[in-house]
């Protein structure tokens, strides 16, 4: 017999807050560095004629043990659901049991946020004040909770979408959530003329040209996170620093699988990892004329980790709901 927490959307929306997603994740990144993680590749399911794929994440970190079961479905839009929906079972590493059984939607877009919060800690400039949004979804809204969290002087916010009703919404629902000026564009040129961009879309042809980025500007490209799809054109990437979360990843299905397969860049051009950058092995931005780029395809320790936190945050609260599975 073992006793196993269920969770839901609603109930982590309620335990998770930005601040510690930010610590938790930048530990998994540190750890990851310095080798103490055991974290397979993704093992994809690509089911093309339903316009999706689904993804077996599983990791080890930091004493603990587990798997998320993602799907991505960019047109879930029109059925009024998010792009991505995923369930995260976290075990007991001593026994194999598993511990909680929880929604992992919400996770997702949390860590993949405070992934991009932490590049912009140690990669964009310090004076940066002006954010550029390319993709007005779920995604763009927890890079920039995460953003706010590292730069709480953010000026102002630039957000471009293909659908003007998003981008409407977004600078609504987000600029009163966070107490932030959000201007809805008309352009990815707009949109680009910010001290720090952040892309965040399913796009397989690239949207982000290199003629539109100024010099010192520092990229989150978020949306690539599957083999083909691409923001930035690849031109871009040559000559910038580019960061990657983790470098077989990010070579597979990455912002770089694209220019790497087509050689316009190399595996050489690619500077370091961002865990290597957070454990002090490689250095950040080194002055403010760099163009950096943070390639993010998301890593399940950071799934992980937060699940445990979720875990011990859910334990203590009044009357959590568990039940016992015969094993």
């Amino acid at each position: 017999m073992s006793e196993v927490l269920l969770l839901s959307k609603s109930e982590i929306e309620n335990l998770l807050k930005m601040g510690e997603v930010l610590n938790v994740v930048e530990r998994s990144f540190k750890l990851q560095a310095q080798g103490k993680v055991v974290m397979p590749p993704k093992l994809y399911l690509e089911l093309p004629e339903f316009a999706g794929d689904f993804r077996a994440m599983p990791a080890y970190v930091d004493g603990n043990a587990g798997i998320k079961w993602v799907s991505a479905y960019p047109n879930n839009w029109r059925h009024n659901l998010p792009s991505v929906v995923a369930t995260i079972i976290l075990c007991d590493p001593n026994t194999g049991c598993p511990l909680a059984i929880m929604d992992g939607t919400y996770i997702t877009s949390m860590r993949t946020g405070a992934a991009g919060g932490i590049a912009v800690k140690y990669l964009a400039r310090k004076d940066s004040s002006v954010i550029g949004m390319i993709g007005a979804g779920m995604q763009a809204k927890t890079q920039l909770m995460a953003i706010k969290e590292v730069l709480p002087e953010i000026k102002e916010v630039k957000v471009f979408d293909l659908r003007r009703d998003a981008c409407v919404k977004y600078a609504e629902d987000v600029g009163t959530k966070l107490n932030i000026k959000i201007c809805p564009v008309e352009t990815i040129e707009e949109a680009t003329g910010a001290d720090i961009v952040v892309t965040t879309t399913p796009s397989r042809k690239p949207a982000v040209k290199k003629q539109h980025i100024r010099p010192g500007t520092h990229i989150n490209a978020i949306g690539a996170d599957a083999k083909g799809k691409q923001e930035l054109e690849g031109h871009l990437l040559k000559g910038a620093k580019i960061v990657v979360d983790d470098i077989k990843q990010a070579s597979h299905s990455g912002e770089i699988n694209v220019p790497l397969s087509e050689g316009v860049i190399k595996i050489e051009d690619v500077y370091s990892t961002l865990g290597e950058i957070v454990a002090n092995m490689k250095e950040g931005r080194k002055n403010n004329e760099e163009l950096t780029i943070f390639d993010s395809t998301g890593l399940a320790i950071q799934d992980i980790a937060c699940a445990k936190l979720v875990y011990e945050k859910a334990k203590g609260r009044k009357a959590p709901t568990f039940r016992t599975l015969d094993l």
